[in-house]
């Protein structure tokens, strides 16, 4: 029966550590390579970006933007953010036309350059969710649960090997010498 716990106990545990890494990966590397995530709240540019889907924001000047180009600007006051499709460029004043793939119409006010956050580099779906959730405080408290009980799974293995050699007496405590006279 030790050996099944054994065996579960490891493959829970290469599971777990490998999902913790692709996690930390797809959450941490991007940002060390100086690009921004967001969270996709809408279905505006659907079928490009999904609603819940992570995309990865890099900055770039305002003169490398085209018509085409999805780019990700500050909206309003209330600094929303959004990642909208370029329809055109007005470079004397300062100003890009955006439209969502989804949308029937262009948005109503053009964007300043200044409000330029960058351009998407690529997307993950679903991981949008899975950051969100872990800004919560629920979310923080799962993370730290999680990473402790994958602690435990990874050392768990080792526990029970030396329960096992303890019990079959494999393992011997060292044993005390007697001082001669």
């Amino acid at each position: 029966m030790n050996k099944v716990l054994k065996t579960i106990g490891k493959i829970c545990s290469n599971l777990l550590v490998a999902l913790v890494v692709l996690a930390t990966l797809a959450l941490v590397a991007p940002r060390v390579a100086g690009w921004r995530p967001f969270t996709v709240l809408s279905g505006s540019m659907e079928p490009t970006y999904h609603v819940g889907s992570l995309i990865y924001v890099k900055e770039v000047p305002a003169s490398e933007i085209q018509v085409g180009d999805p780019i990700t600007f500050v909206l309003n006051e209330d600094l929303v953010v959004v990642t909208h499709r370029v329809t055109a460029i007005d470079a004397e004043n300062q100003r890009f036309t955006t439209k969502g793939d989804a949308n029937d119409s262009e948005d109503l006010n053009p964007v300043h350059f200044n409000n330029l956050v960058g351009r998407p580099v690529f997307s993950i779906p679903y991981l949008g969710y899975v950051s969100g959730f872990l800004e919560t405080s629920r979310g923080k408290i799962v993370a730290v649960t999680a990473l402790l009980v994958l602690a435990i799974l990874v050392f768990l293995p080792d526990v029970l090997n030396k329960i096992d050699d303890k019990k079959q007496g494999g393992e011997q405590p060292p044993q005390k010498e007697e001082a001669s006279k």
